[in-house]
C-alpha cells in the first residue's frame, strides 16, 4: 500500500502540473465549490478598458470563423442554410455584417438589460462588460431581434421562442450558452446571476441554474468554442475556463459529471466499468457497487498531497458504503484494492 500511495502522490503532482493549459498554472485546481469559483474569478477578472465593442466585429472574422468555410462566420441559434429563410441560417458570409435583412450583427447572449445593474449602451467605443467578447456572438439580425432579452429555458430541437418571455437556444447551441453564462457569472458575480437569465432551480454553494449545469453536460464543447478561447486569450486577455474544461462546473456546482477534458487525476489501472462509485460529488456517504466478479477488500481515501485520510476493510458485498461525513471538503482519490488489482477514482467531498 505504501508504494501505491507514493506512486499516486507522484502521479498527482505530475498531472496537476501538465494536464491543463498553461494559462491555469497559477490557479489552485485542488479547490472545490465556492473556493474554486473565487479562484477562477480572480484569474479571469481582468481590467480591460481597451478592447471595444467595435473590436468585437473584427474579432468575429477570426474567433467565429466557420471551421468548414473560412469565408463565413457561424451564427448563434442558427440551424439551417438551405431552407430559403435567412433568419434561420447557421452561417453567413463574413462581409454581410449590418442591421438589414439577411445580415448579421452582435448578439449579447447574456442580455444587456438582464444584468443588474444593466450593461451600458452598445456603441462602437463601449468597453467593459458591454464589449466582453466572451458574451458576444454573431447572429442573424432578425434572429437576434426575436431572441431579444428573453431568458433561456428548456426545450428541444431548433432555437426559438417558448411561451411569452422564454427562449430555447437550440440543441447545437445550448452547451455554448451554458458555458457563456458560467463565464459571465464567474467574472461579474451577482451582476450576472444565472437566475437573471434562465429558468428553473439552482444548486451549489454559489447559485448556478440546474438548467445550465445540464446543458453543459448534454452538449459538449464544439470546435468553434475551442477556436475562440486561444484567440481571446491573446486579443482580450483571458479565457473561458468552462470551455477549457466543462468538468470545472461539476467541481464548483455539483450535478451530473460533465466532460473532463483534462483527464483530471485519471489513474485507473483497469476497466472502471466493473465498479460504480456514487454519488460524486458527495457530502456524507460514498457507495461502492461491484458489477463483476471482482470485489475490492480494502479502500483508502487520499488527499492531493498523497496523505491517507481514511482507510479500512470492505466486506465481500456487491454494494457497500464508506462514511465520509467527517472529511473536509475538497478533491480526494478513492483507491480500491484486492490482491494485485487497484482502482483509483477522483472523489469530490462537498
Amino acid at each position: 500500500m505504501l508504494k501505491q500511495v507514493l506512486y499516486l502522490s507522484f502521479t498527482l503532482i505530475t498531472l496537476v502540473a501538465t494536464a491543463q493549459q498553461a494559462y491555469y498554472d497559477d490557479v489552485n485546481l485542488t479547490l472545490t465549490g465556492q473556493d474554486l469559483y473565487f479562484e477562477l474569478q480572480n484569474k479571469i477578472d481582468i481590467d480591460n478598458n481597451v478592447f471595444t465593442y467595435d473590436d468585437v466585429k473584427d474579432a468575429f472574422f477570426l474567433m467565429d470563423e466557420n471551421p468548414s468555410n473560412p469565408t463565413e462566420v457561424l451564427l448563434v441559434y442558427g440551424h439551417n442554410d438551405s431552407d430559403g429563410n435567412c433568419t434561420t441560417d447557421r452561417s453567413r458570409d463574413k462581409g454581410d455584417f449590418g442591421g438589414g435583412g439577411c445580415e448579421y450583427n452582435r448578439e449579447h447572449v447574456f442580455a444587456r438589460s438582464r444584468a443588474n445593474p444593466e450593461m451600458g449602451d452598445a456603441s462602437s467605443g463601449s468597453t467593459g462588460i458591454t464589449a466582453d467578447p466572451h458574451n458576444l456572438r454573431p447572429s442573424d439580425q432578425q434572429m437576434n431581434n426575436d431572441k431579444g432579452n428573453r431568458i433561456f429555458t428548456s426545450g428541444s430541437g431548433n432555437a426559438g421562442q417558448i411561451g411569452g418571455d422564454e427562449w430555447y437556444p437550440g440543441d447545437e447551441w445550448k452547451g455554448d450558452v451554458a458555458r457563456m453564462m458560467m463565464y459571465m457569472y464567474t467574472r461579474y458575480g451577482d451582476r450576472c446571476l444565472p437566475s437573471l437569465m434562465g429558468t428553473g432551480g439552482t444548486q451549489g454553494s454559489t447559485d448556478m441554474l440546474q438548467l445550465f449545469i445540464q446543458w453543459n453536460v448534454e452538449d459538449p464543447v464544439s470546435a468553434l468554442e475551442d477556436q475562440r478561447n486561444p484567440y481571446l486569450e491573446t486579443a482580450y486577455g483571458n479565457r473561458n475556463p468552462f470551455i477549457d474544461n466543462p468538468y470545472l462546473a461539476t467541481v464548483i456546482w455539483g450535478g451530473p459529471a460533465a466532460e473532463d477534458r483534462w483527464n483530471f487525476f485519471d489513474t485507473d489501472e483497469f476497466d472502471t466499468t466493473v465498479v460504480s462509485i456514487y454519488p460524486n460529488p458527495s457530502d456524507t456517504t460514498i457507495w461502492v457497487e461491484t458489477v463483476s466478479a471482482w470485489m475490492p477488500s480494502e479502500y483508502s481515501l487520499i488527499d492531493v498531497a498523497g496523505r491517507v485520510i481514511l482507510n479500512g476493510k470492505l466486506e465481500a458485498s456487491e454494494k457497500q458504503n464508506i462514511d465520509v461525513s467527517t472529511v473536509k471538503s475538497g478533491v480526494y482519490f478513492l483507491t480500491l484494492s484486492e490482491q494485485q488489482q487497484t482502482l483509483t477514482k477522483q472523489i469530490i467531498i462537498q
